[in-house]
């Protein structure tokens, strides 16, 4: 059984035996190969992307490093037919879910090399205007961002296996900093068809680019202050990986995407014949049913006005019930399957729970099998809105429950927040004084608030899209954490420095642009 090699200090290198991992197809069980890091000398990779990676990159401008991405986004692009197929053998995912996943990747590359364009041939940001410091404009003040010396090491979750490496490598080869990739272990066959793109293209200077495929062995215990690790999953695995004891004592920059229960929220003032209420019953079914539920920001509470309960019930019954399931590789199949049994019995696990404080009013059926892993959409209704276990569960599947509440937006956002920070929550309203209300309250606990109305049908991105210029991330339960946002997204890359002296200087060389005053 072929074990999936690395590609390490510009070679790709086997793993041992030792802890593999099986990568299955999760449809029919079958096992596709393996994958193991262990044996590898980890640590000579991070200081292989010190010296050989990050010099590289600090030479170029923004410019010339944009166009490496625009490069690398077609390149993964000329073999998007092959990673489709092999998305639905080793993701489980449909023909939709898989393009949903490349054409993110490409797509967020692409759009990182616009932003570079823009920055113009620099190697380092002018962050706001320059200052006067003193009684005249002669000592001055500029404050830049710098590229960090070490290595980004990227810890990407399984659901988005293309997708997650090229949105944080775009951001950290933008600002100069080599990376090194680890994907989740369970679609690594997928992440490595992409890492063999990207290494073979001969695109990123030597020592840019590394990919790890395996466990992550002791490559945390490597790091130090100049490095930096973004990490994409569980909010468990997350505490573990900001308190390893390495990272905090040296300093090691840490961010966080994990655990996410969004939700919807439908407001009274929402007729059942309005755009508005189309656009809920449309986004709600994306999300419950794209990669599988499978996705940080599919929603997982749906707040309807108490009195409205039976009618969304019914209308996302037959809206649900016309999604088919089945082998992921078939055309017309709506709804793949999860990534395996382990993730199959999470899910299996999570609704048990869910079943204790809610009722199943479509779908619900676990197959007793671990193969194929796949569950029909289900949803709920809850039978108390208030019960912990609503906002403290994220089922990672095609599963939500309906929360009634009483139709005020101060108690909307109160039942939303329940969940501890979120990535996104999405509100359908057309009344202006309500949705102001709520998005006030809202916005604290969530990284994204995304409002549906009457005026942006058909004009609006899905509250489940994560888009290059739009900040990702969310606070609290969902880890902190901010990535993307345009330009924001070289912040974690980037160190902040206040540059003082003689204006005549300082404002030509770092300045944005060199201010008017004494020189």
């Amino acid at each position: 059984m072929q074990i999936l090699d690395s590609y390490l200090e510009g070679s790709w290198r086997a793993g041992t035996e030792a802890g593999a991992r099986e990568l299955v197809n999760p449809y029919t069980g079958e096992t596709l190969a393996r994958c193991s890091a262990s044996g590898l000398d980890l640590g000579a990779a991070c200081a292989y992307a010190r010296e050989k990676g990050g010099p590289a990159l600090r030479a170029l401008t923004f410019v010339e490093r944009a166009a490496l991405l625009k490069a690398l986004s077609g390149a993964i692009h000329e073999h998007r037919d092959d990673l489709i197929a092999l998305s639905a053998k080793n993701g489980g995912s449909t023909r939709g879910d898989a393009k949903f996943d490349l054409d993110g990747a490409t797509g967020t590359l692409a759009a990182y090399a616009s932003f570079g364009k823009r920055l113009g041939e620099r190697r380092f940001l002018a962050d706001g205007d320059g200052e006067q410091l003193g009684r005249t404009p002669r000592f001055w003040v500029q404050h830049v961002r710098v590229p960090l010396t070490g290595v980004a090491v990227h810890i990407n979750a399984f659901n988005f296996p293309a997708w997650g490496m090229a949105e944080k490598m775009a951001q950290a080869l933008l600002a100069g900093v080599p990376v090194i990739e680890k994907p989740g272990e369970q679609t690594a066959l997928i992440a490595h068809a992409v890492a063999k793109i990207v290494a073979d293209s001969g695109i990123l200077p030597d020592g840019a680019f590394q990919f790890v495929c395996g466990g992550p062995e002791d490559l945390l215990d490597h790091l130090g202050s100049q490095d930096c690790v973004a990490f994409t999953g569980s909010a468990s695995t997350g505490r573990r990986v900001r308190g390893h004891t390495a990272l905090v004592e040296r300093g090691v920059r840490v961010n966080i995407e994990a655990d996410s229960v969004n939700a919807a929220v439908l407001a009274p003032d929402v007729d059942d014949d309005s755009a508005t209420y189309e656009e809920f019953l449309s986004n709600v079914v994306t999300d419950m049913t794209q990669k599988a539920g499978q996705k940080c920001t599919a929603v997982r509470r749906i707040l309807v006005p108490s009195d409205r309960v039976e009618d969304v019930v019914e209308h996302l019954r037959e809206q649900l019930s016309r999604q088919k399931v089945g082998d992921p590789s078939e055309d017309g199949t709506r709804v793949g399957t999860l990534t395996d049994a382990r993730q199959l019995e999470h899910v299996r696990q999570g609704l048990a729970r869910l079943r204790e404080v809610a009722d199943v009013r479509t779908g619900g059926e676990v197959p007793e099998a671990d193969y194929p892993a796949q569950i029909a959409p289900t949803l709920l209704v809850a039978r108390d809105s208030n019960a912990d276990a609503l906002h403290d569960e994220e089922v990672f599947g095609p599963i939500a429950t309906i929360l009634p509440y009483g139709g005020a937006a101060d108690e909307a956002a109160r039942l939303v927040n329940r969940g501890g920070g979120g990535l996104v929550v999405s509100v359908y309203s057309n009344d202006a004084a309500w949705t102001e209300a709520a998005v006030l309250e809202l916005a604290p606990f969530h990284g994204r608030v995304w409002i549906g109305s009457d005026r942006v049908k058909g004009q609006a991105l899905p509250p489940g899209m994560v888009l290059p210029s739009v900040v990702h991330g969310g606070p609290g339960r969902a880890g902190g954490g901010e990535e993307l946002g345009g330009s924001r997204g070289l912040d974690f890359y980037t160190q902040r420095t206040a540059i003082q002296g003689f204006q005549g200087f300082v404002a030509k060389r770092f300045g944005a642009d060199e201010p008017a005053g004494e020189a």
